[in-house]
């Protein structure tokens, strides 16, 4: 069997073979098959695509290039969840604890941010002492005994999408969907869980920017799931405008802690609902969606989801003070907030020019590496659809020099457009599929 055999068959529009894919995936995972055939692969698959049944094949061999983790000694059933990335997006802050919080493990591995999309992994690290960097023998450990635990990526996982995820990047190879589709199932089913919830997003502040690419995408990761032994469901959700107010590490952790003692933003306690509910109605624990929804609303509010939420951040190193305090969380030295500029209805939002300035205010990175100054950020007063006279509070935003905020202040001002006529809030949920 040859590389330069898989690659012509892909180009010609030719079915592979299990055995195929396996020969050039391990092959490129040990380091046999060299960046140049691996990257005309890719591109090949970017050109023509694969079957289901290719995908699904690719995301195993994917999955099983590392160590997979077992986590039915823990428990019988555990759930995941994963979203695609957004802006202001800490549903996984909110979500973990609440589910956990039902008896139902949830045991999951998050990224660090790139780009605008803040990663999970950074807004824990708001926490002093907060420890993400978890052996499997830790992981299993914390699971164990508290039912939620969050850690890095592990680089034992799922290897070859490393090397693959890398190789994509450089290689404009990224926009492929049966690559990003087993990319994301291959780590997911590598860490163990029975039912994932995938989170997918679609607008500005997306990979994704039109609902039909984010069903295709959608149906094709149920596919897989169903072909690995995995029940799979996803939200598809508004990514338009920031999710929830707050923008930034350690404001939203704020808003989260505050989501779960009962309060919070709106559209976003109903999306960590949605989300929780479906992992919970997956998990068993639920006969429908509404009675889900229902039951995490009564943890939200009797504050047990907020005493697990406290149980594992001090589990896994977070300091206490801050948890009872969170005015002790990293805060950024200037806060001015910015009135509007007119009055009127609030038409627009724009979610990656705000996530790019959220980044160049020092929250996130421009580059694998790059330090984060976890207290800068934004926090919205008022989303799309609401009535505001000039000079009523828009924004406060949080920066760390003169500098840094004038020149939030004015990108973000550009970010907002305005209409005379009353505008509807956009739905959040867009389509809810699988299960």
């Amino acid at each position: 069997m040859r590389a330069v055999d898989i690659i012509a068959k892909t180009r010609d529009k030719q079915t592979l073979t299990d055995e195929e894919i396996k020969f050039f995936i391990q092959g490129y995972t040990k380091g046999d098959i060299p960046d140049y055939q691996a990257s005309a692969w890719c591109m090949a698959v970017v050109l023509n695509g694969l079957s289901n049944a290719e995908a699904t094949a690719l995301t195993l061999e994917m999955a099983h290039s590392g160590q997979t983790l077992d986590l039915h000694q823990i428990a019988p059933f555990v759930v995941d969840k994963h979203s695609t990335g957004g802006v202001g997006d800490k549903t996984s802050l909110v979500v973990a604890p609440l589910v956990a919080a039902t008896g139902l493990p949830v045991g999951k591995m998050s990224g660090r941010g790139l780009g605008f999309s803040g990663g999970t992994v950074d807004k824990l690290e708001s926490f002093s002492g907060f420890q993400v960097s978890l052996s499997t023998e830790q992981f299993l450990t914390m699971l164990k005994k508290h039912k939620v635990v969050i850690s890095g990526q592990s680089v034992d996982l799922a290897p070859a999408d490393g090397k693959f995820y890398a190789l994509r990047d450089v290689t404009a190879t990224v926009e492929s969907m049966p690559l990003i589709a087993a990319s994301i199932m291959s780590k997911k089913i590598a860490s163990g869980a029975d039912a994932i919830v995938l989170d997918v997003k679609v607008g500005s502040g997306a990979f994704m920017h039109n609902l039909q690419d984010a069903i295709t995408l959608s149906e094709l990761m149920i596919a897989i799931g169903k072909g690995a032994g995995r029940k799979v469901a996803v939200v598809i959700s508004d990514m338009n405008q920031p999710l929830g107010n707050a923008v930034g590490n350690a404001l939203e952790v704020k808003e989260a802690m505050a989501t779960l003692q009962g309060g919070g933003p709106a559209d976003f306690r109903e999306h960590c609902l949605t989300v929780g509910g479906k992992m919970i109605e997956l998990g068993g624990k639920a006969p429908d969606l509404q009675a889900a929804k229902t039951h995490l609303a009564e943890l939200l509010d009797n504050g047990q989801a907020w005493a697990k939420f406290k149980e594992w951040i001090m589990a896994q190193g977070g300091s206490r003070e801050q948890l009872e305090n969170p005015a002790l969380l990293p805060a950024a030295p200037i806060v001015e907030t910015v009135p509007a500029p007119r009055g009127g209805y609030i038409a627009g939002i724009d979610a990656a020019e705000v996530g790019k300035t959220c980044v160049a205010m020092g929250g996130g990175r421009e580059k694998k590496g790059d330090p984060i100054d976890y207290g800068v950020g934004i926090v919205y007063h008022a989303k799309v659809g609401a009535s505001l006279e000039a000079g009523a509070s828009l924004l406060p935003l949080h920066a760390h020099s003169a500098e840094s905020l004038a020149a939030a202040k004015a990108r973000l001002l550009a970010a907002v457009t305005w209409s005379d006529e009353p505008v509807e809030a956009p739905p959040h949920t867009l389509k809810i599929m699988g299960g």
